[in-house]
């Protein structure tokens, strides 16, 4: 499978989209047979690419934000139990 081909979020591989676009329009059944496979796998290989020049942010930034997010509902968490053990003492008094 592949992203949505649109040409404006995809304009590194615009060329290659519309090779494999028309492939598929003048081979409308030898497509299911391997007619476009070497467009789609040339169409893989310029989407691989093409995530590495878009700006996200790398492993390492995303594990120690994950670390922080764990923590943070960790002391949420604690405070709430906290809470909840409060209101059932004034519960019973």
């Amino acid at each position: 499978m592949h992203p949505p081909l649109t040409l404006h979020r995809h304009p590194m591989c615009a060329e290659i989209i519309e090779q494999f676009q028309k492939c598929h329009i003048d081979h409308p059944i030898a497509k299911f047979f391997g007619q476009c496979t070497e467009l789609k796998i040339k169409l893989d290989r310029c989407f691989r690419e093409e995530v590495g020049f878009l700006p996200f942010p790398s492993a390492t930034t995303k594990a120690l934000k994950r670390k922080a997010n764990f923590e943070k509902s960790k002391i949420l968490k604690e405070r709430i139990q906290a809470q909840r053990q409060e209101m059932t003492k004034k519960g019973l008094e």
